[in-house]
């Protein structure tokens, strides 16, 4: 067994595959080496790579690589690896900071202090966008230092989960300011000083007074509570300056209450100096239920009585599935309403609604017609290794079509296509070329200033920027993920899980601690999704674009686990690939329709931002790459784009409306597989027509689009309603008939039992088993 586990795409551009080379007769694979390897037995001692079985990867960049910066905006106690790829990250990359995105509150760190501001009722709707961004030049309020006027830098002085600490100035005199996701609280700790707080305009005190500690006011609309420590009081400098006055313990809280009233501000006093000093998530994948139990904890230190625990607003992809007791409070966000709880700690249930390697081979498959496609697909050249992107669409291209292949029937091609991904991976995981040398491409990096494993060529700023690196490698994982599934030691630590190991860590480490990678790095716990930036230097804080692109890599994790029995590793792939899958219905596609206004007019947004949510992508505008760019790549763990049949027809019909008809300038392919997963048959339809005349979009083949729509054109429609105790599965519905399919990468017998009643045993290695039953269902 292998794995111990526990500049964003602003070209306009794509790179495509090479040209297609015409063979006659049987196909032909080109794949022209990349640069020569040795493996790592036989390398020379080299201090600039490091050996890792049979693989190794470089501790010095190669020659005219770029790197990210050098400088990381961190207190001096604080070591790599760092966090990035999160909705605070900017912290990290800037003297001060862009704006920030935590929700229910927005942040800034500028030379005055922590500019705080509540974007919820400032919420604007274009044709193409739901905006609710920090303004540049105006705020509700900012939190500054009595005797500091300005700050050179505010820097990261701790984090945990969701949750970071920012130092301005020094430890004689400066100031601590810690806040989080969800919370409704800002806390700060003074040095040589006290709370400053500077208004935008002048406050309404509607609880309280100046005269005590606590005092509650209205700003801009917008209510908040500021608790300096018992016995203080405040002094108002000018109409819009407070001074708190403190003898002794220079702490202070903000709190963004939800409403004006006596009520809601005794509640918040209650907790106003239960100061929260970490968060830890924990998940845990229950099989016989199918289903992901998250666990979000806080831990808090009580000053001046405070109750413990803390006060936290849930996004609807929290709130709708959780045991915590909800109060009768809400913000407004740009993800929809966040609803205010208590407590210590409350948990997330999901369900989980499996993966499979690949679609089964069904009855109207023509397995001539497949063997066609096969050879048309396959007679493609590769030559020198890519950047990581795009030689990582290859690789996923090239399993996708090995697992059709096998299902085909057609072993030679399988074979033939898992040895050229075999040979490609372990070029990219060797660093050294055949000269005795450190390669110039087609290599891994660790950088140890940040902490991070960077392959080169990089692309969209995965190097200097850190950008997309779960995309990115989610394609070689993906690809690893078939090789193992029929060659499992070729993951043992001793020949290349070693690598792979890193790969998995670079984008999903599950150890806080590790010494070479941070938590989680690319995925954002309370949101429940992943970010694309590593740096997050952007007004409308960080974002990601292609949601499925994520799910690509999530679904290699469960797929690698499961094939080597590495269910810390597989559960942490089903972690991932749940709670994304939630974000994803939720707020990419609004699925229920609640989180949106009505006055949008899309069922899909192509970019969330911790800002703002746009009907956009970064490089093209056209309605098909907008849509499609959150459904590629399909593949067996695309399943859950059809978990709401009724949703797909409307995110389909609406790009029909925009093109004027089913016309498409591009990605025909994946709009007719998307289509396939409500209507198969007018999918079909449309294939037909183009009679293989069209070109796949550059990670797909024709191959893979007549194979999956010709097997929901037999088995129907994914069915949410039945689950399973074994996460390769798949349950469908096709009038009176439904198809369960199950796969079994062990080397034993499973037998599955699902949610209806149905069991269905699956022989070990490989094996796949398809049992159909046809019954009066309601």
């Amino acid at each position: 067994m292998i794995l111990k586990i526990g500049t964003q795409r602003t070209a306009t551009n794509r790179n495509v595959l090479p040209e297609k080379v015409a063979f006659a007769g049987l196909v032909l694979f080109l794949v022209l080496p990349a640069e020569p390897s040795v493996l790592a037995s036989e390398l020379p001692a080299m201090p600039s790579v490091e050996r890792v079985g049979a693989g190794s990867y470089a501790r010095v960049a190669p020659a005219g690589a770029r790197r990210p910066p050098e400088t990381v905006y961190v207190v001096d106690t604080l070591r790599p690896p760092f966090p990035t790829n999160q909705w605070w990250s900017s912290v990290l990359w800037m003297p001060l900071s862009e704006a920030q995105y935590p929700h229910p509150l927005a942040v800034r760190a500028e030379k005055t202090g922590l500019r705080v501001f509540y974007p919820g009722p400032h919420l604007m709707v274009t044709p193409r966008s739901i905006l609710a961004s920090m303004p540049n030049n105006s705020a509700d309020l900012t939190i500054g230092h009595s005797n500091v006027a300005a700050f050179d830098e505010a820097r990261v002085e701790a984090y945990s989960d969701w949750f970071v600490t920012v130092r301005f100035g020094d430890l004689k005199k400066g100031m601590s300011l810690t806040y989080g996701h969800g919370s409704p609280f800002v806390y700060a700790q003074y040095r040589g000083g006290a709370a400053r707080i500077v208004f935008a305009q002048k406050p309404e005190i509607w609880a309280g007074s100046l005269a005590q500690h606590a005092v509650a006011v209205s700003v801009n609309g917008k209510h908040y509570a500021l608790f300096g420590p018992r016995g203080s009081k405040w002094t108002a400098v000018d109409e819009k300056t407070w001074v708190n006055l403190a003898d002794q313990s220079p702490r202070f809280s903000l709190a963004l209450l939800p409403e004006r009233s006596e009520k809601v501000f005794a509640l918040f006093s209650r907790y106003a100096h239960s100061h929260v000093m970490g968060t830890e998530v924990h998940w845990k994948y229950d099989p016989a239920t199918s289903s992901v139990v998250t666990t979000f904890n806080y831990t808090t230190v009580e000053y001046e009585g405070s109750a413990p625990g803390t006060l936290f607003a849930l996004y609807p992809h929290q709130w709708k599935n959780t045991d915590a007791k909800i109060l009768p409070y809400e913000y407004e966000s740009v993800r929809g309403t966040m609803k205010l709880a208590e407590g210590q700690s409350f948990t997330v249930r999901m369900t989980f609604p499996g993966v499979l390697p690949v679609l089964p081979a069904t009855a109207s498959w023509d397995r001539t017609v497949v063997d066609r496609y096969l050879e048309e697909d396959c007679t493609k050249t590769r030559g020198a290794p890519g950047d990581t992107y795009w030689e990582g669409k290859w690789l996923g291209r090239q399993a996708t079509l090995a697992a059709l292949a096998a299902e085909n029937g057609n072993h030679a091609v399988q074979r033939e296509l898992l040895r050229q991904i075999q040979q490609r991976l372990e070029a990219w995981f060797t660093a050294v070329g055949d000269n005795g040398r450190l390669k110039s491409t087609g290599l891994f990096y660790y950088d140890d200033r940040w902490g991070t494993l960077i392959g080169y060529p990089a692309a969209y700023g995965s190097d200097t920027e850190l950008n997309d690196h779960h995309f990115h490698y989610g394609y070689f994982l993906r690809a690893a993920a078939e090789i193992v599934r029929y060659d499992p030691q070729w993951a043992d630590p001793a020949r290349w899980g070693g690598l792979l190991q890193m790969v998995v860590d670079d984008i999903a480490c599950s150890r806080r601690g590790d010494p070479r990678f941070p938590f989680l790095r690319c995925f954002d716990v309370y949101a429940g999704h992943s970010w694309a930036s590593g740096h997050a230097r952007f007004a409308d804080g960080n974002n990601q674009e292609s949601s499925s692109e994520a799910m690509n890599a999530w679904c290699a994790l469960i797929l690698l686990g499961e094939a080597t029995g590495n269910t810390a590793l597989r559960d942490l792939g089903i972690y991932l690939y749940t709670s994304e899958l939630y974000a994803i219905n939720e707020y990419w596609f609004d699925v229920s329709g609640d989180n949106r206004p009505a006055s949008f007019p899309e069922p899909v947004v192509g970019i969330i931002w911790g800002g703002k949510a746009d009907y956009a992508t970064w490089f093209s505008a056209r309605p098909e790459a907008i849509h499609g760019i959150n459904w590629l790549p399909f593949h067996g763990g695309s399943l859950y784009l059809g978990l709401y049949p009724e949703y797909v027809r409307k995110n389909y019909e609406a790009l029909v409306a925009h093109k004027g008809g089913p016309r498409w300038d591009q990605w025909a392919d994946l709009i007719w597989m998307y289509r396939a997963l409500d209507d198969p048959q007018d999918a079909l339809r449309q294939f037909n027509a183009a009679a293989g005349r069209f070109q796949p979009e550059s990670g797909n083949s024709k191959t893979n689009t007549y194979c999956w729509i010709h097997s929901l054109l037999d088995m129907g429609r994914v069915d949410r309603s039945v689950t399973a105790d074994h996460p390769l599965y798949a349950v469908f519905r096709n009038g009176e008939h439904r198809t369960y399919v199950a796969f079994n990468l062990r080397a034993v017998p499973v037998t599955v039992h699902f949610s209806d009643g149905t069991q269905i045993t699956v022989p070990p290695g490989k094996g796949m088993a398809v049992k159909q039953v046809t019954r009066n269902y309601p």
